[in-house]
């Protein structure tokens, strides 16, 4: 198949959704299919908007000869107008990559109201979707008011992998020393990383250390604003922000660690979720999006309400004082670990869609 994929910024940005889409093509490559990257320049929303005239995409879709246009879902701004000139140059299906809504996070009604309505224009404008979660797709459904075809495949599981067994976990949950919270995710305030320092500063600071492991680049206030918040607390020595980490470094944050709090406002899936299983690490997430379909509260995790500083303290605590439960947990998780597919496997299912929405299914 010639499919062309239209993103913001490049494949190589740390986040689930960039991931997501960079497994894909590699995968779709490595079969034989050609791909071909699009990508508009980070700018603001209204910027991109503004995108939707730009003749740039159209030169770029008229070189090709394509069976199929990816488009990720968080270009909406740019191409809510543009996919209606684009559909008069290629007969080919467009199919949005759906992480998640941006008109679902927690702001202001008014401004989710606005940016529903463009993200409502572009999803209606497209032929079918690719979704992570059944969140996600729930969503788009409730949006648009309107069927079309999808696949719902979930992120894979094996972008890090453990080597950790039940044995590890139960020495680690059972070590002396500080109680060790991870915390992966970009310093933006969706993650909701001010949430989890409020919530571990009502500890007592001898019993945890928290490792924090994001970029700060990606909303540079925010980044002062968390470091103003541990330099409030007095946390310089609780907290360590690590920046951006990958590779085996990371895996040894998530090996050492006993849990991984990251209560963000909103996922589409919650990649960092199953990240974390590998590891034997329970969970600490919100209700809102789609943790909850990874994580069974009580059980392999908990789930808090949005924002809830103090439940997030709650849960930590319980933690930290009942290790048999934090063992049982752990294992919980890493059992949660096994129930997802690997990344060929989901890569192998959109392939599948792809094929049966261009009229290709007998390609192999």
């Amino acid at each position: 198949m010639n499919i062309g994929l239209v993103i913001y910024g490049s494949l190589d940005i740390l986040t689930g959704g960039f991931l997501y889409d960079r497994k894909l093509v590699e995968f779709l490559r490595a079969t034989g299919d050609r791909v071909e990257v699009f990508a508009f320049p980070w700018r603001t929303y209204p910027s991109h908007l503004l995108q939707n005239v730009s003749l740039e995409i159209t030169s770029w879709v008229r070189s090709l000869h394509l069976d199929v246009l990816l488009e990720d879902e968080l270009n909406h701004p740019s191409l809510f107008l543009a996919n209606k000139r684009l559909k008069s140059l290629i007969s080919c299906p467009i199919i949005a990559i759906v992480h998640h809504l941006r008109c679902c996070e927690m702001r202001p009604r008014w401004q989710n109201r606005l940016y529903g309505a463009v993200e409502r224009h572009f999803l209606q404008g497209v032929d079918g979707y690719i979704f992570p979660s059944f969140t996600t797709a729930a969503a788009v459904e409730s949006l648009i008011a309107e069927k079309k075809p999808f696949v719902v495949a979930h992120p894979g599981k094996d972008a890090v992998t453990g080597g950790i067994t039940r044995e590890d976990v139960r020495r680690r949950s059972f070590a002396d020393g500080p109680f060790n919270i991870l915390f992966v995710g970009n310093l933006i305030p969706r993650k909701g990383l001010h949430v989890l320092i409020d919530g571990a500063a009502l500890l007592p600071t001898r019993q945890w250390r928290l490792r924090v492991v994001g970029s700060p680049t990606a909303d540079r206030q925010y980044a002062q604003y968390i470091k103003a918040k541990v330099k409030k607390y007095g946390l310089e020595k609780n907290i360590d922000l690590l920046g951006a980490v990958t590779g085996n470094e990371l895996c040894e944050l998530y090996r050492a660690s006993h849990v991984l709090a990251a209560p963000s406002s909103y996922e589409g899936f919650g990649i960092v979720y199953v990240e974390g299983m590998a590891f034997g690490l329970p969970s600490i997430a919100t209700t809102s999006g789609a943790a909850r379909e990874i994580i069974k509260d009580g059980v392999n995790g908990f789930l808090v309400e949005p924002d809830d500083h103090r439940s997030v303290s709650r849960c930590l605590s319980t933690l930290i004082a009942d290790r048999e439960k934090l063992f049982s947990m752990a294992c919980r998780a890493m059992e949660r670990h096994g129930d997802y597919p690997t990344w060929r496997e989901t890569a192998g299912k959109i392939r599948a869609f792809l094929q049966t929405i261009t009229g290709n299914a007998t390609e192999m």
